[in-house]
């Protein structure tokens, strides 16, 4: 029987909790089959957040092409609409060269509106709203998105302040935080890497300690030092929020450990819920590269 012909390009992603193994899948998958590496992370785009990102190294690439990996200055803020754009042009010019695109990553709402077509509302800060905003705790914020739209409240940083109060001023706004499916652009093969919770666990503690072994916290007194605000690094998330209050004096250094750790476990979690509600994922063991080869010949 003849294979039906594909109408759209083809696009391949690779998706997964952070310590999941993407990057060195990518590389692989990238040398066998001629393809290029398209980041989708939100903070590996920002010049700078290297170590803490856990960004691959020119080594780790072992000569495959990386794109969208320090796009803009941390001060900046990069949108997914700056970065569906980006993206689509970058896959457009792989493939003008007869070459795979390969998108890797685990920011789910990035990857979404990409490879789904999904876009997302146009809402104008509301600076009243914004102010009576700021002065309540992330807590409280929390309490509040979970009451509002308890779906977009499963996935978020609910430690980040800045995308709490835009997930709330979007859905006082329009009522929810909408995602609208527009026509899915890409033929798109989902593989997701499989993660048994106690494994990835151990990936992400070893994985922690072996970046600061690696001078995580020099590269975030770095960045400081280049006029990077220590607000602006606890917006940023993650090892940045914790390495902001550990770099002030706020928290002990075996504390900002302890702590970071189980931030990043819960969000390997929220990444799950995430990806979990794509059906169309193949969830595979990140060795299994011959099944992996199969899955892209379909």
């Amino acid at each position: 029987m003849a294979l039906k012909k594909k109408t759209r390009p083809r696009v391949i992603a690779i998706v997964g909790p952070t310590a999941s193994g993407k990057s060195d899948l990518a590389v692989l998958l990238a040398q066998k089959i001629g393809g290029e590496v398209i980041s989708a992370d939100s903070r590996q785009v920002y010049k700078g957040l290297d170590i803490g990102t856990g960004k691959i190294t020119k080594r780790e690439m072992r000569g495959v092409p990386h794109h969208l990996l320090d796009v803009t200055d941390p001060k900046k803020t990069y949108t997914v609409a700056q970065f569906t754009r980006d993206a689509n042009k970058t896959i457009t010019n792989i493939l003008d060269r007869s070459k795979a695109p390969i998108v890797c990553g685990g920011t789910g709402f990035y990857i979404d509106a990409l490879l789904l077509g999904q876009t997302f509302p146009e809402v104008l800060p509301n600076k009243k709203l914004r102010n009576e905003l700021q002065k309540q705790s992330t807590e409280k914020l929390f309490e509040t998105l979970k009451k509002l739209d308890p779906e977009r409240a499963q996935t978020i940083d609910h430690h980040n302040k800045v995308r709490l109060i835009r997930a709330i001023e979007i859905v006082k706004s329009l009522g929810k935080v909408p995602k609208q499916k527009n026509n899915v652009p890409y033929d798109v093969t989902w593989i997701g890497i499989k993660s048994e919770p106690e494994e990835l666990k151990k990936r992400i503690h070893d994985r922690l300690i072996s970046r600061m072994k690696k001078g995580m916290v020099t590269e975030a007194q770095r960045l400081h030092e280049n006029r990077l605000s220590y607000k602006r690094m606890r917006e940023l998330g993650l090892e940045y929020r914790y390495l902001a209050d550990y770099l002030q004096n706020k928290i002990s250094k075996e504390k900002m450990i302890v702590q970071l750790e189980k931030a990043i476990v819960d969000y390997a979690k929220r990444q799950m819920t995430w990806f979990k509600r794509n059906k169309e994922i193949k969830w595979i063991e990140k060795n299994e590269i011959a099944k992996i080869l199969n899955l892209i010949r379909l």
